[in-house]
């Protein structure tokens, strides 16, 4: 049976989408008249747009040179960035009542996979300019 490689940043993803999940449950435990209903969502909406975001920039990178990579970064914020406007959107259009606990779950979970994103991406980029 042949063996699938994954990715070390597929790893390291699920690690930190693990994290943020149980301190948002937590959140939503502890304070839930400030939590927003909606944070599994939110870090699921995000676990799958980042893992999205990273397979773009990061597809065979060892082998591409500066402007591909530029692109497919560049395309991966804009996918990203729709992707976040039209989540918020519908969320807020269906569920106003929750729309400033959801805003600022959404703007904390979006830094942490902001930050996670840009470490992974930074990371495997040295790696591949080293080879």
């Amino acid at each position: 049976m042949a063996k699938i490689k994954v990715p070390k940043y597929v790893y390291r993803l699920i690690i930190v989408s693990i994290i943020v999940t149980v301190l948002s449950l937590i959140m939503q435990n502890v304070f839930p008249a400030y939590a927003s209903p909606a944070l599994p969502f939110i870090v699921l909406f995000f676990f799958f747009l980042t893992l999205f975001t990273l397979y773009i920039v990061l597809r065979d990178s060892s082998r591409r040179e500066a402007k591909k990579f530029v692109s497919g970064y560049l395309l991966s914020r804009i996918v990203k960035f729709m992707s976040c406007l039209l989540f918020i959107l519908i969320y807020i259009l269906l569920k106003p009542n929750d729309k400033w606990q959801f805003a600022v779950a959404f703007i904390i979970i979006y830094f942490i996979y902001a930050t996670c994103e840009v470490i992974i991406i930074k990371k495997e980029n040295d790696k591949a300019s080293q080879k």
